[in-house]
């Protein structure tokens, strides 16, 4: 089993589910207690998956947050604390409270989208989608695919070119058309293999390397439950939040229970991976 991160083992559709409710629930819940869960939580489990790498997208996304929080008072003057007045515009408290939660909702669908980009792989996605749209799942898989293959091309072409010494901007119209030919000939070479090998000639039938186990029916049902409370706790107000023209965040009990839900449910793959570090630091001890 993959010691950095347990949860991308469990079945594709719990996966799936996860970030569905995750990312919903990102973009919709206004509220500064649930933008904090969810930002937290989000950044943390991207470091799980990608390790030193989260810091890169973390520094990416940093400058794109601040400008997003600053900006909006610019835009937006509405609020009963002016802060400072500029050629006659008010930039107000509100304003600019606001601005850091929409902010906050670009990082953390940024965040658990680039964690769903590396634990959802075309083999997973072909596994829940095949036996729906087998057609339309196979050309997603070849453009996932072809893509990074036509980059690296691209790369080796210019590094032949550069060695015959031919090079420069004035040499992208050859670079795109040897790449062009390349693409139109590893189509037909696609395309005669999988004629070869029979693709169309019959019923199609589907193999899959992942099975759904007892584990991966405890760990969706509690996602689910988890979320339903959310969403019950959400529709009696829990989350309720205004901004303009004052600030007005809901705190009752359905705030609290929906918030310990919602962290609960975040956490979930977090919990897997400590609980598989932990079974291995004790199986290590053993030896």
């Amino acid at each position: 089993m993959d010691k950095r991160n347990a949860f991308e083992n469990f079945n594709p559709i719990v996966n799936i589910i996860f970030f569905l409710f995750a990312i919903i629930f990102g973009m919709i819940f206004m509220h500064p207690l649930y933008l904090i869960i969810s930002s937290v939580l989000s950044v943390v489990f991207y470091i799980s998956v990608a390790g030193d790498k989260a810091f890169k997208l973390f520094i990416t996304m940093l400058p794109i947050v601040l400008l997003v929080a600053l900006l909006n008072p610019l835009l937006n003057d509405r609020g009963d604390t002016v802060l400072f007045v500029y050629f006659n515009r008010n930039y107000t408290l509100e304003g600019l409270i606001y601005g850091i939660v929409f902010a906050l909702i670009v990082l953390v669908v940024s965040f658990w989208f680039a964690s769903y980009s590396k634990l959802i792989t075309s083999d997973k996605f072909i596994y829940i989608f095949g036996p729906l749209a087998p057609a339309l799942s196979l050309v997603f898989t070849m453009v996932l695919r072809f893509v990074p293959n036509y980059l690296k091309k691209a790369r080796q072409i210019i590094t032949a070119r550069k060695s015959i010494g031919k090079g420069g901007k004035k040499d992208a119209p050859a670079v795109l058309g040897a790449l062009t030919t390349w693409a139109f000939e590893s189509g037909i070479t696609t395309s005669e293999s999988m004629k070869s090998r029979g693709y169309g000639s019959g019923k199609r039938t589907n193999y899959s390397i992942y099975k759904f186990r007892a584990s991966d029916l405890l760990v969706l049902v509690l996602m689910t439950l988890l979320s339903i409370i959310v969403a019950f706790c959400s529709i009696k107000g829990g989350t309720s939040a205004s901004f303009v023209p004052t600030l007005i965040f809901e705190t009752n009990t359905y705030t609290f229970v929906g918030a310990a839900a919602y962290a609960l449910l975040l956490l979930i793959p977090s919990l897997i991976n400590l609980k598989e570090v932990i079974m291995w630091q004790i199986l290590k001890s053993k030896i």
